[in-house]
């Protein structure tokens, strides 16, 4: 019975590998900061036209990311570009931040295939949208006593 299931589990990496960057794969199959964030200062939640749905929160401090986590419904392409994401915003400005798109997203992890390219777009808008959260409830702090997660 082992044996069979280590069997499926490498049939599907290698299919995964012919329709995948090897960036794709290690993300997948390996994604960093998987999991909601407790305290975290801000949280997006989007759900894609193909049904998939985003979670990303971020801590920040001053004006920097200092750590971010998402979580997702999605397939492998969007737990690849979930993880990705939350790995390129780091250390970055809202700012900057602000500023990454699918096609960043989608070079840093070496493409996608077409059929994926919107997981890319669906990881961007969602940490676009948390950003804004970020930036709406600094400006106006007594906003953060009705979220809702």
């Amino acid at each position: 019975m082992v044996l069979e299931r280590q069997e499926h589990e490498d049939l599907i990496e290698a299919k995964m590998r012919e329709a995948y960057s090897e960036i794709v794969v290690d993300h997948a199959l390996h994604p960093r900061n998987l999991g909601d964030m407790k305290d975290a200062d801000a949280f997006g939640r989007i759900t894609g036209p193909c049904g998939d749905t985003m979670e990303i929160w971020l801590k920040v401090s001053g004006d920097t990311v200092t750590a971010a986590s998402f979580a997702t419904d999605g397939c492998a392409a969007t737990i690849a570009t979930g993880s990705m994401t939350t790995e390129m915003v780091k250390g970055k400005t809202l700012g900057e931040v602000l500023g990454i798109s699918q096609q960043d997203i989608l070079s840093a992890l070496d493409g996608l295939p077409e059929g994926n390219r919107h997981c890319a777009l669906l990881a961007a808008n969602t940490l676009k949208k948390v950003a804004k959260e970020y930036l709406a409830f600094r400006k106006e702090p007594w906003k953060r006593a009705y979220r809702k997660y």
